[in-house]
């Protein structure tokens, strides 16, 4: 089999389905290759399965690159205002979460249901099932599978990252862009659970305890849950933490973010006979504050207990220091880190500067967000970007 289009867009995930939409409703005849055997599989299983498809706060400091400017235009051009009216428009119901996290009240399904619509709207072609042997650029660009020969001339890297591989995400992206020559920026796990050894293993004791901290890593502080794990650190503050944190750098952890450094003291001198483990399973889940009192060596009552050990005690679980000897890896990673660097992309349409016609976008691109559907919202707007350009 062969045949020609105006563009192919390799991956049916969010980017890829958003940008092949775009470009099919403005006339453009395009082909949509997708490896797996569905659309959307990443979209499906977001957000517990109501798929938390956007942020209504989303801005460029939510996201990391490194070019920190380079997600600004896409970004301003299709906003979260601008996909709510999308789904609205479909009769979509849909609730906001804590920190604007918007989550449909049904299903993911209905998300997928609505970006295929949009494909048939533009007439695009979507095929699944299709392994992709060859790319190859001339006059245009051809993709092989095991189907046939496809050419277009334009082809869009829609591909995603490694981040859950058991979905069947690749590194193919990457493989692509070397072929290509596009520079890359090492991909690395993002939203991800860090791996605790040593003494720190002690806390793995209280797997499933969960507690409202600031977790920080370099200069960056999240205000959420987190949750210790058998392996070590999990829950939202960890997972936006971990896409701040290098190897071999502490995690810092404010255990007690409404209190003061001080807040040991002023209760020893309006509660001098409550015990010090009482004091902290007050402001603490009772398995967590045992462990910790035990690490800090407070027992007994607190009128008995030196201002100094108290002083310190308090200092050190605004700033408990952590020394992460890893993260869960890609297996259990949200998104990734790095992939085809800005530098060789128009930030207006995504395309590459030295090869025209070839276009990257969504996950396999090194901007990366939050957690709370930051990564969503980088993936329409950028998949809109490139579908405007086709």
């Amino acid at each position: 089999m062969s045949d020609s289009y105006d563009a192919i867009v390799l991956g049916a995930g969010a980017a890829g389905l958003m940008c092949a939409a775009r470009a099919g409703q403005r006339g453009r005849r395009v082909l949509v290759l997708e490896k797996s055997d569905r659309p959307g599989k990443k979209i499906l299983i977001s957000g517990g399965g109501r798929c938390n498809f956007t942020n209504i706060g989303a801005r460029p400091a939510n996201y990391l690159s490194a070019n920190p400017h380079f997600a600004k235009s896409a970004l301003a051009r299709y906003t979260p205002r601008d996909f709510l009216d999308l789904v609205e428009s479909y009769g979509i119901a849909w609730h906001e979460k804590t920190l604007g996290q918007l989550f449909c009240d049904g299903s993911a399904r209905q998300i997928v249901d609505m970006l295929l619509e949009e494909c048939a709207k533009g007439d695009v072609t979507l095929r699944c099932g299709e392994e992709i042997g060859s790319v190859e650029h001339g006059n245009g660009f051809t993709v092989t599978t095991q189907s046939g020969r496809f050419s277009a001339r334009a082809l869009v890297i829609a591909t995603g990252g490694p981040s859950i591989p058991k979905m069947g995400a690749t590194g193919f992206a990457y493989d692509l862009a070397r072929q290509f020559g596009l520079k890359l920026v090492e991909p690395r796990p993002a939203l991800v659970p860090l791996t605790l050894g040593g003494e720190e293993v002690l806390f793995r004791e209280i797997s499933g305890v969960a507690a409202p901290v600031v977790a920080i890593a370099g200069k960056t502080g999240f205000a959420e849950a987190a949750l210790f794990t058998h392996r070590g650190l999990s829950g939202p503050a960890i997972l936006q933490a971990s896409s701040y944190w290098r190897p071999g750098e502490p995690l810092l952890i404010d255990f007690v973010p409404d209190r003061s450094a001080e807040w040991l003291l002023e209760a020893k001198r309006d509660t001098p006979r409550t015990g010090a483990r009482t004091l902290l399973r007050e402001a603490l889940p009772a398995r967590l504050a045992d462990i910790l009192a035990e690490k800090l060596g407070l027992d007994g009552d607190m009128g008995n207990l030196p201002d100094k050990a108290l002083r310190a005690a308090g200092e050190r679980l605004k700033r408990w220091t952590f020394r992460p000897n890893g993260t869960e890896g890609f297996a259990k990673a949200e998104v990734t880190l790095g992939g085809i660097s800005t530098a060789g992309l128009s930030s207006k349409t995504m395309e590459s500067k030295r090869i025209p016609g070839l276009f990257a976008i969504g996950e396999a691109v090194d901007v990366t967000g939050w957690l709370g559907g930051y990564n969503f919202q980088w993936a329409w707007a950028s998949g809109v970007a490139a579908g405007e350009a086709i």
